[in-house]
């Protein structure tokens, strides 16, 4: 007989209470064991995070259920879902990803259970309207929310789980303990999941490594064969550097062909032989071989320049490396060997450092002649006037009026000279036939040789036709003729020549050169010749081998600053006992050559009515006897010592009818005061004059078109003569 209690009394309903206990707790139990023997039947992580939340979902009875990935950027607002229960995957998956706001972050920083009756009416959810904390798309009528971090044994955040209901109030106390002892659970599953994964990443790659080793080992030797035959090709391709081995006393033990073309042996003939043979005996008489050895022993390389020997005993200039090889045990087996032929590379810097010399040297010397210029304009100028009140019969006083003047139109020549070197003497270059020149200048040059030395005059069959200063190219051969007597003193021949050469890029003696025709002139003599130091010097200012007093060591430096401002350029080739040739190569042109007119006659020079003459100059002396000489020969004369007065003096005086005016001045210059004066009158006639022309009238080594210049020191003839041109061109 069985006994049954209504429900409604207080038993009945107590009765029923336990019942349901007992049977949630069974549901619980089974649903344990369940999310246990589906961890423990898993090996793959996603598996075990789906069946933990179907699990769990299912236990907490919850309407939706996740598991996300504590997966953050740079921001910490990514998370990724794992495995999702109650709603769609597939639509879920199209919205964004979820933010870290403060109803996720707790669990995602693992900060323990979050569990809330009514999620919205919670400070965590947010108030933002329309969906309440949670992003776009991602709305769902959740009330009840329940929320545990899946946490590894390391303390690391795997992830969380995550449910929700619509109806309020639904997840106990009781849920979420079971929760987190599934939470605990599912952390161990995927660690040991992780862990086997990365066990089988690490056998499937042993597996590969062991599989593909052989293939490995055969390939690289392979490498190691194609890595050795490339180096001995290399090695033997390379023909500018000597490349070779010497064992550890110093024998050569290998020889590739670049070493055979820069020292002119052969392998055959020179492995086995020591390497001190390449030395100079100088080099070899102080040790310098067995010096280089030690070095790279002691240092690990020995790096050098200097002069070499080839096979056939010329020299070159060497850059040397030598580098100690050791074995395992730390001792030296042998030394590598590398040399390269510098010697055209160490031509070209030597013809730079020359010409960087003779610029900073030309700079120096060019500002000098101005002030000797002026003070040779007042001494020449003065000894001329007293010269011409000398009575004639007084030969005394003319002889040292004569002797002064000499004297001084020596000073004259050397300041010439200064500027020649400096490049900035004023050249007026025109087309020049260089054969007719030469063949016209034969008869000074003549006279101007001893009766013991020919003179032989070779003319080349092309057309030498250069734009030249003809007058300072007749200077130039006159200084390398005289050059080359003085070098002969007991007798010799002198060779004149003339030829056309094409300069190219490549041509590896002239660095600065333009490419294009030039006219070389070839002055060579069988005189003494020149050792190596003194032709390093020979263009220097003051350098002179000559007796003290016999030369001013002007001569070829005014060569080489003509030939280059001009244009040009300046090459001597000597060697003791052989004679000196100078070669000069001018730029050529084309075109017919008009012939000069020999009948020049000279302009009057005395001034005439209404004639008055501007002179403007700093120099108080340089003023005096310009003006001086202008008056005595009839014309009216006004002076200013600076542009500023000149430019007042031209406003004030309409009848003056030329400037004649220094180019260097104080405030604005000569060129400057001329563009002022003729911004007012503009057909004003003027003549320059200058000590050292500089930038101010010459461009590109010549004065620029439409100047006219008188260069000091300047005579009284020169000056009126000059002057009177002038005007008369200005007339005409």
């Amino acid at each position: 007989m069985s006994l049954s209690l209504p429900t409604e009394t207080p038993v009945g309903v107590e009765l029923a209470q336990a019942r349901a206990e007992i049977e949630e707790q069974a549901r619980a139990i089974a649903a344990l064991n369940k999310v246990a023997i589906t961890i423990a039947s898993r090996l793959d992580i996603q598996s075990i995070v789906q069946s933990v939340t179907d699990a769990a979902t299912e236990l907490v009875r919850a309407q939706y259920g996740a598991f996300f990935y504590n997966v953050t950027d740079e921001r910490g607002e990514s998370f990724s879902l794992s495995a999702l229960s109650g709603a769609s995957r597939e639509a879920f998956e199209k919205l964004p990803l979820p933010r870290s706001t403060a109803l996720f972050s707790k669990t995602f920083r693992g900060e323990g259970i979050v569990r809330l009756d009514d999620v919205r009416q919670h400070a965590l959810y947010g108030e933002e309207a329309p969906y309440f904390g949670m992003p776009a798309g991602h709305y769902l009528p959740v009330r009840s929310y329940l929320a545990v971090p899946v946490v590894a044994r390391s303390g690391k955040v795997h992830g969380g789980l995550f449910f929700g209901h619509e109806v309020p109030g639904l997840f106990t106390e009781r849920q979420a303990s079971l929760l987190q002892a599934i939470a605990v659970q599912a952390g161990i599953a995927i660690d040991s999941a992780q862990l086997l994964e990365s066990q089988q990443r690490a056998q499937e790659q042993l597996r590969y490594l062991n599989e593909t080793l052989e293939e490995q080992v055969l390939e690289r030797t392979r490498a190691l064969q194609r890595s050795e035959l490339q180096f001995h090709q290399l090695v033997a391709g390379v023909a500018d550097c000597a490349i070779y081995m010497l064992d550890a006393t110093g024998h050569i033990a290998s020889w590739n062909p670049g070493a055979e073309r820069i020292k002119g042996h052969s392998a055959t003939e020179i492995i086995g032989r020591h390497f001190s043979e390449f030395y100079t005996p100088e080099d070899r008489a102080i040790g310098k071989p067995a010096l280089a050895l030690a070095t790279a022993a002691s240092q690990g390389k020995y790096e050098a320049e200097a002069w070499r020997l080839r096979k056939d005993g010329t020299r070159f200039w060497a850059s040397v490396l030598i580098d100690a090889i050791r074995n395992d045990e730390g001792r030296i087996v042998g030394f590598a060997k590398i040399t390269r032929d510098m010697t055209e590379k160490r031509a070209m810097q030597e013809q730079l450092h020359q010409s960087q010399k003779m610029e900073a040297i030309g700079q120096l010397t060019g500002g000098v002649a101005h002030d000797f210029n002026n003070l040779l304009t007042v001494i020449l100028g003065n000894l001329e006037s007293i010269g011409r009140r000398i009575p004639q019969d007084n030969d005394r006083l003319l002889r040292a009026v004569q002797h002064a003047t000499e004297g001084a139109e020596r000073a004259a020549t050397l300041t010439q000279q200064l500027l020649a070197f400096a490049r900035r003497q004023p050249l007026n270059p025109k087309p020049t036939d260089l054969n007719r020149l030469i063949a016209r200048l034969d008869g000074l040059l003549r006279q101007t040789l001893r009766e013991n030395i020919a003179l032989d005059c070779v003319f080349s069959p092309d057309t030498c036709h250069v734009e030249i200063d003809a007058h300072q190219l007749e200077s130039t051969l006159l200084n390398l003729a005289v050059n080359a007597r003085d070098a002969m003193p007991q007798g010799g021949r002198i060779t004149i020549e003339t030829t056309t050469v094409r300069i190219d890029e490549h041509s590896k003696e002239f660095i600065s050169a333009l490419p294009g025709d030039y006219v070389q002139i070839s002055v060579t003599d069988t005189g003494r010749g020149m050792s190596a130091d003194v032709l390093a010097r020979a263009f220097d200012p003051f350098f002179t081998t000559k007796p003290f007093g016999e030369g001013t060591g002007l001569g070829l430096s005014q060569v080489f600053g003509f030939v280059t401002q001009s244009g040009g350029h300046v090459r001597l080739q000597s060697e003791p006992g052989r004679g000196t040739t100078a070669k000069i190569y001018l730029p050529r042109v084309s075109g017919v050559i008009p012939v000069e007119d020999a009948t020049k006659h000279e302009a009057p020079v005395r001034g005439r009515a209404g004639e008055a003459i501007l002179v403007v100059e700093d120099d108080d002396d340089v003023r005096v006897y310009s003006t001086e000489a202008l008056r005595e020969l009839g014309f009216t004369v006004l002076e200013a010592q600076d542009g500023v007065s000149a430019l007042r003096m031209l406003e004030r005086h309409p009848e003056i009818r030329l400037l004649f005016t220094d180019v260097g001045l104080p405030g604005i210059n000569g060129r400057e005061l001329v563009e002022a004066a003729r911004s007012r009158r503009a057909d004003l006639p003027v003549l320059f004059t200058s000590g050292y022309e500089r930038n101010a009238l010459m461009h590109d080594g010549r004065l620029d078109p439409g100047v006219d210049l008188l260069s000091k020191p300047f005579t009284r003839a020169q000056l009126a003569s000059r002057i009177r041109a002038s005007l008369d061109a200005s007339r005409e």
